[in-house]
């Protein structure tokens, strides 16, 4: 087994044991978590290992740092959305896939919903992210993607999408390359005018080439 996928494995195995100690000691959304060297103790694992646990788990919105104050677990009626999230960190990498593979079809469906709205094909910003990345070639994915969803004017769906991305927050967090560069031009420029099919084939093409540098990485 390679350092990443022992990692990997640490990781889970705290995730899983922080799940069992909130469930064991009924820990009620809005109340405190004990402190990163508390659970570190009870855990018998490293401090930055939880801290790292701690901060996927915050990204996912499960959990919720304050000023001062300490880590406390998600109030409000999205905490069932991303206790459902959370949970999938538990199980096999088909199940992981299935976050990525639900996070695209809320991206996908954006992208149908501006294609076929006038207005929403005219908004200046397409041609910024154009300018942007035919120039500058230093955009970050995550707002790519996450314009599309704003964009389609589902309030729900860029809730559900903020926390699937939040899953997905390394590989989108990055700068969109040069070899990515012609895809998202012709992306964007199908979306300017319209063109549904054109749009989301070239949508479907970035994301095998984001794969394809996923696997080269692992």
């Amino acid at each position: 087994m390679n350092t990443k996928q022992e990692n990997k494995k640490v990781f889970l195995e705290i995730v899983k044991q922080l799940q069992e100690l909130i469930d064991k000691e009924q820990i009620k959304p809005g109340n405190k978590l004990p402190s990163e060297r508390v659970l570190s103790e009870r855990l018998n694992v490293g401090r930055s290992s939880v801290r790292e646990a701690l901060r996927s788990l915050e990204l996912l919105g499960l959990i919720e740092t304050r000023q001062g104050g300490g880590t406390f677990l998600s109030s409000g009626q999205h905490i069932q959305l991303v206790e459902i999230l959370a949970s999938f960190i538990l199980k096999e990498s088909r199940t992981v896939e299935e976050v990525h593979d639900t996070r695209k079809m809320h991206e996908k469906e954006a992208i149908r919903v501006i294609c076929s709205d006038k207005s929403l094909i005219a908004l200046p910003v397409w041609e910024s992210l154009f300018y942007k990345i035919e120039v500058e070639s230093e955009v970050v994915r995550h707002h790519i993607l996450r314009e599309f969803v704003i964009t389609s004017g589902n309030r729900l769906s860029l809730k559900i999408w903020m926390q699937l991305a939040a899953f997905s927050a390394t590989p989108l967090k990055k700068i969109t390359t040069e070899q990515e560069k012609p895809i998202l031009l012709v992306l964007l420029k199908s979306i300017q005018l319209g063109f549904k099919k054109e749009a989301l084939e070239a949508y479907d093409q970035w994301m095998q080439h984001l794969n394809t540098i996923k696997e080269i990485e692992n």
